[in-house]
């Protein structure tokens, strides 16, 4: 017997018989944080996250070396099967995550038609937004995904795919207000941009051999908080998640802010939407009740929120305040989330035990050469935010 079936039996034996529905994981507020490693991450790092009180991870494996074009997909271009050895490599790694006795959302990056920019040599790949065969091999690969990990201890949902953006080529601005998103469905209601009948499709072939696991999808514009406003209704499933990413304003707390000459700072003024805002601990709270209204409005209740992902730059200096700000908020609302990012390996600027200090060049070194991680990480300032929800009983 394998040895993650066994452990599972053990577990699910000690537990009330109702325990063992998955949905009853996401009742209560559950909160994680993302894994994007180029290297599968291995049991000290899920051991490391676990010590913080972490419950769960997002995990995305499209940096790992994959035996074909794609890991797990194989072809991007043209789904047919799962790549037999990548797979063993992801449930090698689920097994070290249930180990550590965390839960795992499976995340992928891209989908067939639909190919994670960084590994398509930064071009947008829009082709699942204009031709639906695309969703047809998407369907069958989630299919395939689920029969082959549904009985697997540490799945507790599948994220059927990382910021899917149909609206990008599809003539919507980001963050366009209410009337115009809503305006623009109607027109593409039917058609191959429509996100909510791409997810009632996969969600089906995911059913035909996986009834209970809960998934997860992401609003549309890369999950943009404000994204869900224009679907008229949540999916029929009710084991379905609705998860936005808080990365606003974008100029401020992304990569390219630190490079400017006089970088934007939080709080402070910085263009959103075509104009220039005052973000503040008020204006998060305001731009993140966005998807709580919507949920209110269709009355979907709270526990089926996640904020999948929200970080900032951790060398920016407003950069604790406004995890700060963040968390407050979604404390509040008693929403579920997972920061972005936990010991990434690939790339420093949201790993935030490394403080506000540069990386040594060894760092980028290892990312060259492939080597592993060289750096020791431990609870720095710029982490206590995220540490303090993690572990509210604790002193550092």
């Amino acid at each position: 017997m394998h040895h993650w079936i066994l452990a599972g039996l053990l577990v699910l034996a000690g537990m009330p018989a109702n325990a063992a529905d998955l949905i009853d994981f996401w009742d209560t507020p559950r909160h994680g944080g993302n894994s994007f490693n180029r290297l599968p991450p291995d049991q000290a790092y899920f051991d490391a996250l676990k010590s913080y009180d972490a419950s769960w991870v997002r995990l995305s494996y499209d940096k790992w070396q994959p035996a074909k074009r794609d890991f797990l997909l194989s072809n991007a271009d043209d789904y047919q099967g799962l790549a037999a050895s990548d797979l063993r490599q992801l449930v090698e790694v689920l097994d070290r995550a249930h180990a550590a006795g965390l839960k795992v959302v499976i995340t992928p990056l891209s989908l067939p038609g639909m190919r994670w920019a960084q590994n398509n040599q930064g071009r947008f790949d829009d082709r699942l937004w204009h031709d639906k065969r695309f969703w047809t091999q998407s369907a069958r690969f989630w299919r395939d995904v689920a029969l082959a990990l549904k009985d697997h201890p540490a799945i507790a949902a599948y994220n059927l795919v990382n910021e899917p953006a149909p609206e990008k080529q599809g003539d919507l601005a980001e963050h366009a207000d209410l009337a115009r998103m809503k305006q623009w469905y109607a027109r593409e209601q039917g058609g191959p941009r429509d996100l909510p009948a791409l997810y009632r499709q996969l969600v089906a072939a995911i059913r035909e051999v996986d009834g209970k696991t809960p998934v997860m999808v992401d609003a549309g514009w890369y999950a943009a908080a404000d994204a869900f406003g224009y679907w008229p209704a949540a999916l029929e499933d009710e084991r379905v998640l609705y998860s936005v990413h808080m990365y606003e304003p974008y100029a401020a707390t992304s990569a390219p802010n630190l490079a400017r000459r006089e970088p934007y700072a939080y709080p402070g003024p910085a263009p959103f939407a075509g104009k220039t805002q005052q973000w503040d601990a008020g204006q998060v709270a305001r731009y993140l009740q966005q998807p709580v209204d919507w949920a209110d409005a269709i009355k979907l209740p709270r526990s089926r929120l996640v904020v999948g992902e929200f970080g900032c730059m951790r060398r920016l200096p407003g950069c604790r305040q406004y995890l700060e700000d963040v968390l407050t908020v979604l404390d509040r609302q008693q929403l579920h989330w997972a920061f972005y990012s936990f010991r990434e390996d690939s790339w420093d600027g949201m790993d935030y035990e490394l403080g506000s200090a540069k990386v040594p060049w060894r760092y980028w070194q290892a990312i060259d050469t492939g080597a592993p991680d060289p750096l020791v990480r431990k609870a720095a300032a710029e982490f206590e935010p995220i540490r303090r929800r993690l572990q509210p009983g604790i002193t550092p």
